[in-house]
């Protein structure tokens, strides 16, 4: 994916806040809620009151490269992933091919996401649709066209009882031929193998890649979505009454798999199409049917039967309306815009503890119906971290130890899936960039939950998200005597740059989370900062991260 940076087109919020003053014996004039006493001082922090882009979580993009025109104002206002769908024979055709093929194919699709501060989900696949389900060849004047076939050297095409129909696009599979087995292609005997070696080539092209945000484990069906054939039997065949042994299902592939992603990724989250599949195995999972009322003992329930699943691996997936029950909708905004979908959307969001949803790339951003209710949509998927009180020392001194101590809840949905390091900085009041800056220590953002068990009715979790108690120590060294911001951050890894933001008003642009004026070697009279010096967070474009892997 080849993408430039650009400005945020959508709409800017006005935020219009009234802070209280609190008694304190330090006079404040800044009308913001701070209590000084006993050289500590303590400030109440406001909720920022809408959506926006975080890393990891909330709308999935998805662009078909050559074919899908990316918008002159991409990045839109809450897309932080985008679903990278990549053919095998374009990152392994020969088995003598390297992973230097791999990571060639990934920097071209890939190019740039880093300025953009977005993550990509790769899904490796071979089939886009099947002949006998009307799929049409590859362009050939496109080397990066999705559609087609994309079988690697060595491993057939699938063939089977096929003829071609009167009237339809391609062969279709005989109506009146039901057992007999399919050959080459899932069924060819070097496929396990391939699979296996491919999947070892990816792990070590992708487990330590920073654009990488989870991995689909896709490869065996069209699209990658694990039917057509079937990993189980579980369920019944998509298009057959029953299922037949290398004709509807891949005996054994399964495990195949779960085994070769399991070993070949230990730092990247790994998602499987359904919840019934691999239950040897702590993936996550991509439901690729949402809000679909055909879906819901198949999709959601299966899938509440994973019960804390979510807790340590990431749910996705996309709305698809172009069947079912959604079949009568012409785009996603259609969709989510409907008061019955909305709140059957938000339902499955809060009780699947869903962490981002794909379907929004070709939305109509000057639909403000539409705003309303993506940042609804946008807010409840993911995290959404808020911090709701800071205490701090009037001063510190360098060489000594000082404490910080914040409460926040995640108002969203599901936890963040990484440990990234969440970092205090000293900004200076004029520029407002840091001056000092340090990770602070034995702080695991991956146990920020939110709450559980959503009441759809009164809008809330009947068991609220808890409130998070930090307490932390922390030394400056050899810092300037002055007065200066005390900001956090939570840092992305590669490059340690801030990134994930915290959902609150005291925003300055960069990604730091204002707590207040802090003294080094001197004493203040004000600790609150202004409010209408903050910036605000959905109008920021400039959080980047560095390609760096170790």
């Amino acid at each position: 994916m080849i993408a430039v940076r650009n400005q945020y087109f959508g709409y800017c919020l006005l935020l219009a806040v009234v802070f209280s003053l609190s008694s304190c014996k330090t006079v404040d004039t800044s009308g913001k809620d701070v209590l000084v006493e006993k050289g500590l001082v303590t400030v109440q922090l406001q909720e920022y009151p809408a959506a926006f882009r975080n890393p990891m979580k909330g709308f999935r993009e998805f662009f078909q490269p050559g074919v899908d025109k990316i918008r002159e104002e991409y990045p839109y206002p809450y897309g932080s992933m985008i679903k990278e769908y990549m053919q095998w024979n374009m990152l392994e055709d020969d088995p003598s091919d390297g992973v230097e093929k791999i990571i060639a194919y990934s920097n071209h699709r890939w190019k740039g996401v880093e300025e953009m501060n977005m993550k990509v989900i790769p899904r490796v696949f071979l089939v886009w649709v099947e002949p006998w389900h009307g799929g049409r060849k590859k362009n050939p004047d496109n080397p990066d066209d999705l559609t087609g076939s994309h079988w690697p050297k060595g491993i057939p095409e699938q063939t089977g009882p096929y003829k071609q129909i009167p009237g339809s696009v391609g062969a279709m599979v005989d109506p009146a031929d039901k057992n007999t087995p399919i050959t080459g292609g899932y069924f060819h005997p070097d496929f396990p193998a391939r699979v296996q070696q491919l999947v070892k080539k990816l792990g070590e092209a992708w487990d330590n890649d920073p654009r990488v945000a989870y991995v689909e484990m896709g490869i065996v069906g069209e699209w990658g979505e694990h039917h057509d054939p079937d990993l189980s039997t579980y369920w019944p065949p998509h298009d057959e009454p029953e299922h037949v042994v290398n004709r509807t299902w891949a005996p054994g592939l399964e495990k195949v798999l779960g085994d070769a992603f399991k070993a070949a990724f230990k730092n990247k989250k790994v998602m499987v199409r359904y919840a019934y599949e691999f239950n040897d195995y702590e993936f996550g999972i991509y439901w690729d049917s949402w809000s679909q009322r055909e879906e819901e003992v198949r999709g959601y329930q299966e899938m509440m039967k994973l019960k804390d699943r979510w807790k340590t691996q990431p749910i996705g997936g996309e709305i698809t309306w172009n069947w079912g029950s959604l079949q009568k909708f012409k785009s996603f905004e259609q969709v989510v815009k409907d008061r019955e979908y909305f709140t059957l959307t938000m339902h499955q969001i809060r009780n699947l503890h869903a962490n981002h949803l794909g379907g929004i790339t070709w939305a109509n951003f000057k639909d403000t119906a539409f705003l309303r209710v993506a940042d609804s949509l946008q807010q409840a998927m993911g995290y959404r971290f808020v911090l709701m009180k800071a205490s701090f020392p009037t001063q510190i001194k360098n060489g000594n130890n000082a404490e910080l101590s914040f409460q926040l809840i995640n108002k969203g949905s599901s936890p963040f899936y990484y440990n990234w390091p969440v970092q205090v900085s000293l900004l200076d009041p004029q520029t407002r960039k840091p001056v000092w800056s340090r990770e602070l220590k034995d702080i695991d953002i991956r146990s920020w939950m939110p709450g559980e068990d959503w009441d759809s009715t009164s809008g809330v979790y009947r068991k609220p998200a808890p409130v998070i108690e930090v307490k932390t120590d922390w030394m400056v060294d050899k810092v300037p005597t002055g007065k200066y911001i005390l900001a956090l951050s939570i840092v992305d890894p590669s490059g340690l740059e801030p990134s994930l933001r915290f959902a609150n008003l005291s925003y300055y642009t960069g990604g730091y989370t204002v707590l207040g004026y802090i003294g080094v070697e001197k004493e203040l009279e004000q600790f609150a900062v202004p409010w209408e010096t903050y910036n605000d967070i959905q109008a920021d474009t400039s959080l980047r991260y560095l390609n760096v892997q170790k």
